[in-house]
């Protein structure tokens, strides 16, 4: 057998079904949630719709969108990101979901809300002040009052009825974002999280935030209706900040996440080939899985040359590249599921082109793919 036999042989893992309880994706490949802003005034329309039927269409088997906002009003900074509530917006989401399915695809909107992350003053509501779980701003500094529990009884509302209005609307699952310094991640840090009641102290009681979260829409969903988390070591402000230092912090964290309800875990990082922890190749995919049994997504820079930040801090585009390290991991069961992101913004096609060994007709990242929305 030559090497493209191999290559294309080993391919194929990434287009077997996969099953979680009552629901089956088609292929392994995931649509990495990206925020893109082409929904005006929050309202997603038909160029939403065709951009993720196209990725579905062409193997990928479970969309994650972009982060989609709960109905509050800190909960963004840019008025073109798309509502999960109001009338015009749920319609269009309800086409978004119906095209995905006509094409075989299964999707889960992504619950998010930026917290303290969002700029003050911020459109579509710069009267609303951005929250903060102690107050405190992404560096640790003081620049607000903490969270009151009606505010956090609030949010955690809110993303309870996006998660029922996604199930009403027909989505396959829901994904609850608890990375990247975003809301539910400031509680998850000590940095930002310097509570003294029971969403403050060690990181099992800084996850209870997000417990309850889940917990919530786990009342109102259902047993069988799966319930995903973005969880990540990293934050936009600063890449090197870890929440764990070990594995058994790690575990114990986890646990209360998969007893409050977790379905999948969906394990965002730069770089998805590193190893999360010193002594172990594992990857942070590959240990949340080894310590909850439950299914996990790896992500970050895959199918690419440079991870993201190069985009920001060398202005450069992304090469496409070999995916064999990728594969080997896959048919290991280091992880189940494996989550495309910039490389599925630039071309559609992706996926179907890796399956068919076109790899020299991929389009490569650059910036100004974000220009566009095809």
């Amino acid at each position: 057998m030559n090497n493209q036999q191999q290559q294309t042989h080993s391919t194929e893992a990434l287009f077997q079904p996969y099953t979680l309880g009552t629901l089956t994706l088609p292929t392994r490949i995931v649509m990495a949630p990206m925020s893109r802003m082409f929904s005006i005034n929050g309202v997603p329309g038909e160029d939403v719709a065709t951009y993720y039927r196209r990725r579905a269409e062409k193997g990928v088997g479970l969309i994650i969108t972009e982060s989609t906002n709960i109905d509050h009003p800190a909960v963004i900074s840019e008025p073109n990101i798309p509502n999960f509530y109001g009338e015009e917006a749920l319609r269009g989401w309800a086409e978004v979901a119906r095209q995905v399915h006509e094409v075989g695809g299964k999707i889960f909107p992504q619950f998010g809300h930026m917290g303290i992350a969002r700029p003050a003053g911020s459109l579509p509501h710069p009267e609303a002040p951005s929250l903060a779980p102690s107050g405190l701003d992404l560096d640790g500094k003081q620049v607000t009052e903490p969270m009151t529990q009606q505010e956090i009884d609030e949010v955690i509302q809110a993303f309870v009825d996006a998660a029922v209005q996604a199930q009403k609307l027909g989505f396959d699952g829901i994904q609850v974002h608890g990375a990247h310094g975003y809301l539910i991640d400031q509680f998850f840090w000590e940095k930002t999280n310097q509570r003294t009641d029971r969403y403050g102290g060690d990181f099992i009681k800084r996850a209870q935030f997000a417990v309850e979260i889940i917990q919530k829409i786990r009342a109102e969903v259902g047993p069988d209706y799966p319930i995903a988390i973005r969880l990540s070591q990293w934050k936009m402000s600063d890449y090197q900040a870890k929440l764990f230092d070990t594995p058994e912090q790690l575990g114990q964290f986890l646990d209360v996440l998969v007893e409050a309800g977790v379905d999948i875990f969906d394990c965002s990082t730069r770089r998805f080939w590193e190893p999360a922890f010193e002594g172990s190749d594992l990857s942070l995919a590959g240990w949340v899985k080894k310590l909850t049994g439950k299914p996990t997504i790896t992500v970050g820079s895959i199918g690419l040359d440079s991870d993201f930040t190069t985009l920001y801090t060398e202005g450069k585009g992304a090469e496409q590249k070999d995916i064999q390290a990728l594969l080997d991991r896959l048919d290991d069961n280091e992880f189940d599921l494996v989550a495309v992101g910039r490389a599925l913004i630039s071309d559609p096609d992706w996926a179907i082109k890796i399956r068919e060994n076109r790899t020299e007709e991929l389009h490569n990242f650059t910036p100004e793919s974000l220009t566009t929305l095809i």
